[in-house]
């Protein structure tokens, strides 16, 4: 799923792209030469592929990443032995939590979009236009680098290049287990995900690009019997009074696929509600939109529990 970095679009960082330029040059380097090397290596059309995550693989490679979490994992408090238990990643993209879970011990579900044409949007907003979005989102922020990183993908081709692609190069490098089952966060299901419910649930970065939050919210909290991540942006001060923020501008054809932003009392009153009895932020983590060259707003981690934490 897409990551949001910021509430009100990406202009306002604009003007300061200029001074962070060999940071996005650094970035777009690293992708050239990933890209170079996987080539010779017999992977033709990995130049039309979008990495959200850093990912670490067997013989010394590293997935060029838009965000890299590998220093900031602790903030997210993730149970350093998962053995036994059973996770699930929504909104996968890469994969990075879905592989750190595997790597510490957990049966693994990775649930991602069936189709772009899935993706949320605003009344009005076209598929075509949501595309060459997504995609001027991701690639570095360099005007010599920009023209040539854009395609004129169909829905079906930018999810295998953003997504599924990614998702499965990864997995197929580290001989990986993750399972990986398909539909929207409004649809997770027992029927969908082939289980009855799951120890771990990790949403990061993922109701920003819905609609509607608390029906997401609900459907990932029917599936858990454990512990429910949620790591995002989370407005304004803790001890606020319940709101929710909207962050999607009045321009009807044009935001950053983000919408909705739940500050930290509407969270945890909300997950209270839904039977959760202990719920608290964790942690938080800050880090660099590497396309951009730029630091993203921080993130807070919240985790709700079904049963109180000793």
């Amino acid at each position: 799923m897409l990551r949001a970095t910021f509430p009100n679009g990406w202009a306002r960082y604009n003007s300061g792209l200029a001074t962070q330029l060999s940071t996005v040059e650094q970035y777009a380097a690293e992708l050239a030469q990933f890209n170079a090397t996987m080539k010779q290596r017999g992977h033709a059309d990995i130049e039309n592929y979008y990495w959200y995550h850093t990912v670490a693989l067997p013989g010394g490679i590293t997935t060029p990443g838009m965000y890299d979490y590998r220093d900031t994992l602790d903030s997210f408090r993730i149970p350093a032995d998962m053995r036994g238990m059973s996770a699930l990643d929504v909104g996968s993209a890469t994969g990075f939590f879905a592989f750190e879970f595997e790597r510490r011990g957990a049966q693994v579900t990775s649930v991602d979009l069936p189709s772009l044409e899935r993706l949320d949007r605003f009344p009005g907003q076209e598929t075509s236009t949501l595309l060459k979005r997504i995609q001027r989102m991701i690639v570095p922020h360099s005007e010599d680098k920009l023209t040539s990183l854009v395609h004129d993908y169909s829905a079906q081709e930018l999810h295998h290049y953003m997504l599924d692609g990614p998702f499965r190069f990864c997995a197929q490098a580290l001989n990986s287990k993750v399972e990986r089952r398909y539909c929207t966060v409004y649809d997770l299901s027992p029927e969908r995900l082939g289980r009855s419910g799951y120890d771990f649930i990790f949403m990061g970065d993922i109701l920003v690009h819905t609609l509607r939050p608390f029906d997401a919210i609900v459907a990932a909290a029917r599936m858990c019997i454990g512990t429910l991540v949620i790591a995002q942006m989370m407005p304004g001060n803790p001890d606020d009074p319940p709101a929710m923020i909207y962050a999607g501008g009045s321009n009807p054809i044009e935001d950053d696929i983000c919408w909705w932003l739940p500050n930290e009392q509407c969270f945890i009153q909300m997950l209270q509600k839904l039977g959760f009895a202990d719920v608290r932020v964790v942690g938080a983590h800050d880090g660099e939109l590497r396309s951009a060259g730029h630091p993203f707003i921080t993130r807070k981690v919240l985790h709700a529990r079904r049963a109180m934490a000793r």
